[in-house]
């Protein structure tokens, strides 16, 4: 069932669409690893871009992910509400930069981003209870991403 702070929330608003992970930041469970679930067919589509193009198209996804929680935000009225799922999407783009192709890769790469999410080890955690607003939400997220991509290379260059 829908909490009654996301009615103000629309998927036929671009923005709200895009902010609530194409609709999986309303699951009722885990709202977060649902919106990673939608970044993995986005990934999916640019993963063969040059490394050039792919982060041109995260930094596009961050500057706009400000936007997009911002105008999520104020519709709810309350902020970085667990339904706003953008920076998932973003931050798990960051962590799967120059991964090794194949599905081993992907899952480890979202193991391991959706642990930097959720525990939110130092700096993460400071930088998620100081900074508000949409580049509040993205932010964190993008740390997260940093951690988890540079997991995730460790564990490439090791095997």
């Amino acid at each position: 069932m829908r909490k009654p702070e996301l009615a103000a929330l629309k998927l036929s608003n671009p923005l709200h669409l895009l902010a609530l992970g194409f609709g999986t930041g309303l699951s009722p469970v885990m709202p977060g690893t649902m919106g990673t679930l939608a970044a993995i067919p986005l990934y999916l589509l640019i993963q063969g871009l040059s490394p050039l193009w792919y982060l041109l198209i995260l930094v596009l996804g961050f500057v706009a992910g400000i936007w997009i929680c911002n105008a999520a935000t104020r519709a709810i009225g309350r902020h970085d509400h667990g339904a706003i799922v953008w920076d998932e999407i973003i931050g798990f783009g960051i962590t799967m930069f120059a991964a090794p192709a194949g599905a081993v890769w992907i899952l480890a790469g979202f193991v391991l981003f959706r642990f930097f999410d959720i525990v939110k080890p130092w700096p993460i955690r400071w930088f998620d209870r100081r900074i508000h607003g949409g580049f509040g939400i993205m932010f964190d997220d993008v740390i997260a991403g940093l951690f988890a991509l540079a997991c995730l290379q460790g564990l490439a260059a090791l095997l």
